[in-house]
């Protein structure tokens, strides 16, 4: 039998509202490992994404309306299912946009389950953007309109994706060397589309950002017993993805299916355990071959 060595670990994983998303399947993979876990959430209406309360209200087939919908509600059920299962689990909703809530995070995990011994960053904006002018009528993958990059989309996609990326590492890793703490990790989830995303340019070069950081941090953070690194996920299910795109997905990865949540979990679980302590600054493509 294999020990991960998690057991007791304080796990924060940022952005774990939908249950049909990855930072809930992550959570809930740590908490069956006996780890106690903190996740944060951040409900905005579908209406933000141009997307009506009805249209929302009544979607019951995947795609973005759905997705959003989901996103838009509290993390009741990963909690409840934590909670059946006999974890400990706490959550708070808040806009890592916001660089002083971080530090503010932090506090509310230690007073409730202790110092953060596992940071996983999975929060993200994402809408799609382009360089194609708006006057020019395209949609981009699964049918979205694209709509041409501004200071805003830039902006925000960057304040999550990859500002607060850095800062919670920063944070995390002052806290660790200020208590003497010896063993840390950190996972950052990223795209397997980071390096050119086309129609969705802003949260692919916010997520190369994030893999620079990480890159960066693995480096400085190594002497502290501190490891970082990068999960960057192909095509998964949770939610996204029109069902009409699955057989094509599913035709272009090499395993031959779309993936799930949890696929992308086990691996954050790997990288976090004692078993990957000798790996770090690594970016591992989780897509089934859809990347190679």
């Amino acid at each position: 039998m294999i020990d991960p060595g998690l057991a007791g670990k304080v796990v924060l994983v940022t952005g774990a509202n939908s249950p049909y998303g990855i930072g809930a399947a992550i959570a809930a993979a740590f908490a069956a490992q006996d780890a106690s876990v903190f996740v944060t959430f951040l409900r905005q209406s579908p209406g933000v994404y141009g997307i009506g309360a009805e249209e929302a209200a009544v979607a019951t087939e995947t795609g973005e309306a759905f997705y959003r919908a989901r996103n838009a509600d509290p993390p009741d059920d990963l909690l409840e299912r934590v909670h059946h299962a006999g974890g400990r689990v706490a959550a708070a909703e808040c806009d890592l946009a916001d660089a002083e809530a971080i530090p503010r995070l932090f506090d509310r995990v230690a007073a409730e389950l202790g110092p953060v011994d596992v940071l996983v960053n999975n929060a993200a904006h994402s809408v799609s953007d382009s360089f194609v002018p708006d006057v020019t009528e395209r949609a981009g993958w699964a049918g979205r309109a694209l709509t041409t990059i501004d200071a805003g989309s830039h902006d925000r996609h960057f304040a999550v994706n990859s500002r607060a990326v850095a800062l919670t590492m920063a944070e995390f890793a002052r806290r660790h060397v200020a208590r003497g703490a010896t063993w840390g990790r950190i996972v950052n989830i990223s795209t397997e589309g980071a390096d050119s995303f086309p129609g969705e340019i802003s949260y692919g070069a916010s997520k190369a950002a994030l893999e620079s950081y990480s890159r960066a941090a693995a480096i400085e953070l190594g002497p502290f017993g501190i490891t970082v690194n990068i999960v960057a996920p192909g095509p998964i299910q949770t939610g996204w993805i029109p069902e009409a795109f699955a057989p094509q997905i599913a035709a272009e990865t090499p395993l031959g299916r779309v993936g799930r949540p949890d696929d992308v979990a086990d691996v954050v679980l790997f990288l976090a355990s004692d078993q990957a302590r000798w790996v770090t600054g690594q970016r591992l493509w989780v897509g089934g071959g859809h990347r190679v």
